[in-house]
């Protein structure tokens, strides 16, 4: 198998590229990143001695490269993306630029080329949040409620309609969060472990109470090698391991880990518009044959125990500013409020006591 992997030198993508390597199928691997501040070929060093690796510097909004890497290709996994939630309230224009348009330049190449198989990456972010015990299926409609999430959504969309107009199916799948090495340290897990490692108090946003489901990485990479070889093209796939914890929680759980108690949380408020709950059915990739193998606990163990021992490779990243606070929505609004579909509130930043609803500044 000749595979291009975009965004291959992200934390999912890095251990994709990774696992993908360790597969005696894939003859070539091609990786095209632009090296943005989150993608770093330090986590790649261990394979740019492979013979079968090739690394490309470079846009995925930029046509004529897509048309050169994609050409000959067997399979494209597209990775590729701004990610976190906090940077896209700050300013949502580089989410749509790569999120949306990137992803239609790379489906439009590997359109035109005949490539057999594309697997898209999104998110569970674009259902919106849910009340337990509910959790979302593929066929639910989205109700994205960031920047970052409205922009997957966006490509979700683009790719269900390259089936419909053209004929050429896109599969996708909507991943939950994922945790393990290599996560830049903007992101929860990474950034109380590191800070914590420094002694430095961990920030909790609002009183802790949203939850997710948290995946180790080396599972997703699984299901997702799975879906590219064996999924229906063209289907949309859920992955999430079915660790469902409070922030507030997974907080504690790391304190645990470090040998630190409850003195190093510091509550700060809360990200505008933060979903309470994700959840999602993974009965369709189950059906293929996935199932996490990684315990939890475990896994957490295994990765603080990662960050401890590699310094070297977070320590630069965060003296750059990885850890500096985004999203804090500190600009003239005024709060909507809103309820999804199934009745899960979402948060009112001004916090509690507020009116529910009220006009929006014009």
């Amino acid at each position: 198998m000749r595979l291009l992997v975009t965004g291959g030198a992200g934390f999912i993508g890095s251990n994709f590229v990774r696992y993908a390597l360790g597969r005696d199928e894939v003859s070539e691997l091609v990786n095209l990143d632009a090296l943005t501040y989150a993608g770093n070929l330090a986590s790649l060093a261990d394979v740019e001695d492979d013979p079968r690796y090739h690394f490309v510097r470079g846009d995925v909004r930029d046509g004529e490269l897509l048309d050169e890497v994609v050409r000959g290709m067997d399979a494209v996994v597209h990775f590729a993306a701004e990610s976190h939630v906090d940077r896209s309230i700050d300013g949502p224009q580089s989410f749509l630029d790569t999120n949306v348009t990137g992803a239609g330049v790379v489906f439009d190449a590997c359109r035109r080329a005949e490539v057999a198989r594309v697997l898209h990456i999104s998110t569970d972010e674009v259902y919106g949040s849910i009340e337990e015990p509910d959790s979302f299926t593929e066929s639910d409609p989205l109700e994205p409620n960031s920047p970052y999430a409205a922009s997957k959504a966006g490509a979700d969309l683009l790719a269900r309609s390259y089936a419909v107009t053209y004929g050429y199916p896109i599969t996708v799948t909507r991943t939950a969060n994922n945790f393990g090495p290599f996560h830049y340290p903007e992101k929860m897990i990474p950034l109380f472990v590191t800070n914590l490692l420094d002694g430095m108090k961990v920030p909790l946003y609002g009183e802790g109470a949203n939850v997710r489901d948290w995946t180790y990485v080396e599972d997703n990479c699984a299901a997702q090698w799975l879906v590219l070889t064996e999924g229906v093209p063209g289907e949309v796939y859920n992955v999430g391991a079915g660790n469902e914890l409070t922030n507030k929680d997974l907080t504690f759980r790391l304190l645990e880990a470090l040998s630190q108690d409850a003195s190093m949380i510091e509550y700060v408020a809360d990200r505008p518009g933060h979903d309470l709950r994700y959840s999602v059915d993974t009965t369709r990739i189950r059906a293929l044959g996935w199932a996490p193998q990684h315990d939890l606990e475990e896994a957490l163990a295994a990765t603080v125990t990662w960050y401890r021992n590699h310094e070297e490779w977070w320590r630069p990243l965060k003296a750059s500013g990885a850890s500096q606070r985004r999203g804090t929505g500190e600009r003239p609004w005024r709060w909507l409020g809103g309820r999804d579909r199934r009745g899960s509130g979402l948060a009112d930043p001004r916090g509690p006591g507020a009116p529910d609803r009220r006009r929006p500044l014009v």
